[in-house]
């Protein structure tokens, strides 16, 4: 079956049209972020970059996270800018006791994604939401680069659950599990607004805690048109929007009005307020990466996740694959050469920083798929000293770095990507976690976010690239106060953990002897 795009008239110049075939019944065609057609395929996906927006793409930059009432953050800001050097990456550390919120910046920015791809929210983030308190409310600050200048965004959302009351047409007991989920309400967009005077400044251009569609009244105006149908249609879609834990900001709805009304007309205020929506819709569906740790968890699982984004000329790939370590993968046959270009450019790194060592990728053959498509029958091999062995025999190490190396790669060569994972230590030898940490950290352009429990990147990197989390849930992350440049800053926080020298306190006492009595007392509790 093939799907053609259809062809608009964007000012004077023609899209192309596209034709894709459909590999899978699983796939789905979808058009977004200033037309760009991809292909879903379970969690990857291809797409066709335009060829108009090839040298029009903006580069869009995390500055900060605000978090309240999330998880065991009652208020936590932190700040990714390091004004220590003339650093072209930037690179975050978060370190601290278990428990104490690191893993919560990273589910922040999985939340991020989410809302910026329009993706439904996972009723998980229900749960997040701190016991005590009925919402939660995260604040993400970017800043946008496009047209030559540096555009200050602010996008906020807060979070509730809402518990669903579906009443039966049968007379009967009530269900002592209720039904709930994730709303998204409250969503603002605060961006550099336009002047005609000249006198811009940073204010509200979307605000969704309104009775029309948005607020201000003169932006919505100006962004909507005057149609009383399209107005109408979203007044629907942003009731669909919280009905289905999604955000109407970045709905494809609303950002579809949006967009068709700049085209409209030579207003380039429209053109510039679009742009900011269509520039961070664009960064969640195709530069932000999250990598928790159920993603890494599969690996003990017998299953290889691949993460990665490859983009050659205008055609790129992104995504997660799961690749079974036990058995040959089935996978649509158009993703082999995908499989094959993400391997190769892998394995130019891999074979430094583990010296010797390749993978590849072996074709055990085609067999037909649902639907009578053709798949392909592969198996992840390791290869050292031209020998082969299967990669389920290498050790999680080896496999932990196999599935993050492609973004690492990405994260080195281009300023536009963000990548964050949680628990980066995990499996990798801690001198070379310093180093690859280093390398990044100095020669880099990406954005890396990351939490560990390994110390020795605080020997590696600048003190700048690392924040720590605090006892006090009103305060949950800072940076070191006080710390020299001949510090060692990892025995800095060491001696800041015995004496508590810093402003806020990073580490909650526990005492040996009391440890040692409830291992005891627990012992003697079953008889050992």
């Amino acid at each position: 079956m093939e799907y053609k795009a259809g062809v608009e008239e964007s000012g004077n110049r023609p899209r192309r049209q596209i034709l894709i075939q459909n590999v899978s019944k699983r796939c789905l065609i979808l058009t977004f972020c200033g037309g760009d057609v991809i292909l879903v395929i379970n969690m990857v996906v291809l797409y066709i970059l335009r060829e108009d927006l090839l040298m029009e793409n903006a580069i869009v930059r995390l500055e900060y996270i605000s978090i309240q009432n999330f998880k065991n953050v009652s208020n936590g800001k932190i700040s990714f800018d390091n004004n220590r050097g003339n650093y072209k990456a930037s690179i975050l550390g978060i370190y601290g006791q278990n428990g104490s919120g690191k893993t919560a910046l990273i589910d922040a920015l999985e939340l991020l994604q989410s809302l910026l791809c329009g993706r439904p929210v996972s009723v998980k983030f229900a749960d997040y939401i701190k016991v005590d308190s009925d919402m939660a409310m995260i604040s993400y600050g970017f800043s946008i680069s496009m047209d030559g200048e540096t555009i200050r965004t602010v996008y906020e959302v807060s979070l509730k659950k809402t518990y669903d009351v579906q009443p039966s047409n049968i007379e009967q007991e009530e269900s002592t599990i209720p039904s709930y989920r994730t709303e998204v309400f409250k969503e603002v967009v605060r961006t550099l607004i336009r002047s005609p005077k000249g006198n811009d400044r940073m204010g509200r251009l979307i605000d969704t805690d309104s009775v029309g569609v948005f607020d201000p009244v003169p932006k919505a105006n100006l962004l909507l048109g005057d149609s009383k149908k399209k107005r109408m249609d979203l007044m629907g879609f942003k009731k669909y929007s919280a009905l289905s834990s999604r955000s109407f900001v970045f709905s494809g709805e609303l950002l579809a009005v949006i967009r068709e009304n700049a085209k409209t007309d030579e207003n380039a205020e429209k053109r510039y307020y679009s742009g900011i929506l269509d520039a961070l819709a664009r960064y969640g569906n195709t530069e932000l990466f999250v990598v928790n740790t159920a993603t890494s968890g599969w690996i003990s699982l017998n299953a290889q996740p691949l993460i990665f984004k490859y983009e050659k000329e205008n055609h790129g790939a992104r995504g997660t694959m799961m690749l079974s370590l036990d058995k040959p993968t089935v996978i649509p046959q158009s993703l082999l050469t995908v499989v094959q270009k993400i391997v190769i450019n892998m394995n130019t790194v891999l074979e430094q920083i583990i010296p010797g060592l390749t993978i590849c990728v072996k074709n055990l053959g085609t067999q037909l798929m649902n639907g009578d498509q053709v798949g392909v029958r592969i198996q992840l091999m390791s290869k050292k000293n031209n020998k082969e062995i299967a990669l389920k025999y290498e050790s999680e190490g080896i496999k932990k770095i196999v599935s993050i190396l492609q973004l690492l790669i990405v994260v080195y060569n281009r300023s536009s990507i963000t990548v964050a994972i949680d628990e980066l230590d995990s499996g990798i030898f801690e001198y070379l976690l310093g180093e690859l940490l280093r390398i990044i950290s100095e020669k880099g352009k990406g954005q890396l976010i990351f939490t560990s429990h390994n110390l020795r990147p605080l020997e590696t990197l600048d003190k700048g690239f690392v924040a720590f989390t605090t006892v006090n849930p009103q305060n949950r992350y800072v940076r070191l106060n006080n710390v020299k440049t001949n510090n060692n800053l990892r025995d800095f926080y060491y001696r800041d953990i015995m004496l508590g020298e810093q402003k806020e306190q990073v580490y909650e006492p526990t005492n040996n002897s009391e440890i040692a009595f409830a291992f005891r007392e627990a012992g003697e509790a079953i008889g050992s």
